[in-house]
């Protein structure tokens, strides 16, 4: 039988609750910067998060809410500086240690690495978020505890298409049944269907009515032993909290069903 060789973590809202109190006041502190009077409150960046990718958020806040108040020139351009802006205040908010890991992440990354499982990475967040991330609230170096980093724009399609975990997938050189994802969002888990990966599902509070079908497991976090997940979808058996074991069980149930 097929055994689980690789956990694929997603970032932003999986590793940490990045969205609300990370991306969005960075992007507003950009925005201040720019000279623009945009806010983006917690509701509407909730609307925003339905577009995948933080310059292709920009574009379309634009395109709905300022379509004449950009500055003439080249808006891809334009896009991007205030984009490169927003990722300098994302990562001093990091830096500042405003922006922990969800629970069971660190003890469930940890555990994989000294039981060999192998790590990766697949989103749609820059590159450079991801290392800021990683750095500051899981350890000096811990990116290279990561044989693959997909990220940003390094495939044309971002999520729901499954272009990121096929691209994952090639350079771990491993089949979708020897893996198993974790994500939070339903773009991410239509992308990892489509690229026929068993995924457990941490909700957060902008995803919580989101729809998974298709999801192994469906849990408010990854838990602690003092801190036990809530199971919202799928069997955890006695478990309290995610560990390896209980991702091998998954996967194992996972592979086995049609």
């Amino acid at each position: 039988m097929t055994s689980l060789q690789a956990l694929i973590f997603d970032v932003d809202g999986t590793l940490a609750d990045t969205e609300r109190d990370g991306h969005r006041v960075a992007f507003n502190r950009a925005f201040a910067d720019a000279g623009l009077d945009w806010d983006w409150s917690p509701e509407v960046y909730g609307e925003l998060l339905s577009v995948t990718g933080g310059k292709e958020r920009i574009r379309y806040f634009i395109t709905q809410y300022h379509p004449e108040g950009v500055p003439s020139g080249d808006l891809q351009d334009w896009i991007a500086g205030l984009h490169a802006s927003k990722t300098k205040y994302y990562t001093q908010l990091l830096s500042d240690g405003h922006i922990p890991l969800r629970p069971g992440v660190r003890r469930l990354i940890q555990e994989a690495r000294e039981q060999g499982m192998r790590l990766a990475i697949a989103t749609t967040t820059t590159p450079d978020n991801v290392f800021a991330l990683l750095e500051a609230a899981l350890a000096p170096g811990s990116p290279d505890w990561f044989e693959v980093i997909a990220a940003g724009d390094i495939v044309p399609a971002k999520k729901p298409a499954p272009d990121i975990f096929h691209y994952a997938l090639k350079r771990l050189e491993l089949e979708p049944q020897e893996c198993l994802v974790f994500e939070d969002s339903g773009h991410g888990v239509d992308a990892s269907h489509q690229a026929g990966l068993p995924t457990v599902v941490t909700v957060n509070s902008y995803t919580h009515n989101q729809d998974f079908s298709g999801a192994a497991l469906i849990l408010n976090h990854l838990g602690e032993p003092d801190q036990p997940f809530e199971v919202m979808a799928g069997e955890a058996g006695q478990a309290t909290y995610f560990d390896l074991a209980l991702a091998k069980e998954l996967h194992q149930r996972a592979i086995a069903t049609p």
